[in-house]
C-alpha cells in the first residue's frame, strides 16, 4: 500500500508540474487540489466527519429538498444497487445528508467515508465525484486513480449537480462504488441507466421553505445558463427527473430532469 500510495502521489505531482492541466479537466482539478487547496495526495486520513450538531444544521438547511427526493433516491438505488453501488445526496458544501445502500455493503462504504455527515468538498478531499462535480458544476465520473488522494483510488463515483428553479446550485446526486472489478465504462453506463429512471409522479410538490419550483438536475453549465436566460429546450433523451411544480409548471414546464446540456422545454 505504501508503494501504491507513493506511486500515485508521484503521478499526480508529475502531471500537475508538467502543465497538463490545460489539456485535461482531471489534471486541472488535481492542480486546484495541490496549489489552491494545499492538499497532499499521499494523505491517509479519512474524510472529515461533522459533529452531530454540525450535521443537524446542514441537514436542516436542505431538509425540504431531502423530503422531496426520497422516492427518487429509492428508484435510483433500485437501478444501481444490485451492482454494489450506493446513492448519496450531498448538499452544496459536499456533505452527504442522505444515502441509500445495501446493508451488506454498509461496513465497506462507512470505512471509506461514503456516509452521511462526511465532507467530500474538493477543497477537503481533492478530486472526487461529489466535490469536483460541485466545483465545476457539471456531471462527471471520477474513476479509481483519477481521484486526487491515493486512499480514494479504489472508488468509482459518478455525480450530477442539482439546481433550483432559479438556476442556483443546490446539491449533488452521487452514485459510488468500491468494487474493484467495475470498469469505468461499466460504471458510466450503469449510472446513465440509473439516472434514466423518470419519476411517475410529476405533480408531487416541494415542501414549504424550499424554492417553489422544480429541482433541476443537469449535466453542464450551458444547461444552467439556458435556465438563467429563459432559453430551455426539450432534451433529446430524458435521464432523471424529480417533478416540477410552482412557477415552472405555471410557465408550462412538465418536469425537471437530468438532460445533458438541455433542460426541459415548455409544452
Amino acid at each position: 500500500m505504501a508503494q501504491t500510495t507513493e506511486h500515485h502521489a508521484d503521478h499526480v505531482q508529475a502531471a500537475v508540474e508538467h502543465g497538463f492541466a490545460a489539456k485535461s479537466a482531471m489534471v486541472a482539478s488535481w492542480r486546484r487540489s495541490s496549489f489552491f487547496h494545499r492538499l497532499d495526495p499521499a494523505e491517509r486520513n479519512l474524510p472529515r466527519q461533522l459533529t452531530a450538531a454540525e450535521f443537524n444544521l446542514a441537514r436542516q438547511r436542505i431538509e425540504p429538498l431531502v423530503r422531496a427526493a426520497q422516492s427518487n433516491l429509492d428508484r435510483l438505488f433500485l437501478a444501481v444497487g444490485g451492482v454494489g453501488c450506493c446513492v448519496l445526496l450531498a448538499d452544496r458544501n459536499g456533505v452527504p445528508v442522505d444515502r441509500r445502500g445495501a446493508t451488506s455493503d454498509d461496513e465497506t462504504f462507512r470505512s471509506w467515508g461514503l456516509w452521511t455527515a462526511t465532507v467530500w468538498s474538493e477543497d477537503c478531499e481533492g478530486t472526487n465525484g461529489i466535490g469536483t462535480c460541485l466545483a465545476e458544476q457539471r456531471a462527471l465520473t471520477v474513476h479509481r486513480d483519477q481521484h486526487y488522494y491515493a486512499r480514494n483510488t479504489l472508488l468509482s463515483c459518478t455525480s450530477a449537480p442539482i439546481y433550483d428553479h432559479e438556476g442556483k446550485l443546490a446539491a449533488a446526486l452521487d452514485v459510488s462504488s468500491c468494487r474493484a472489478d467495475l470498469t469505468e465504462g461499466f460504471v458510466q453506463s450503469h449510472c446513465r441507466c440509473g439516472f434514466g429512471c423518470r419519476t411517475a409522479n410529476r405533480d408531487r410538490k416541494f415542501s414549504p421553505g424550499f424554492s417553489e419550483g422544480p429541482l433541476l438536475v443537469c449535466a453542464g453549465r450551458r444547461a444552467r445558463r439556458r435556465v438563467d436566460r429563459g432559453r430551455c429546450r426539450r432534451p433529446r433523451h430524458w435521464r432523471y427527473s424529480i417533478g416540477a411544480t410552482g412557477p415552472w409548471r405555471d410557465a408550462g414546464f412538465s418536469e425537471a430532469a437530468v438532460a445533458g446540456d438541455r433542460p426541459p422545454r415548455r409544452h
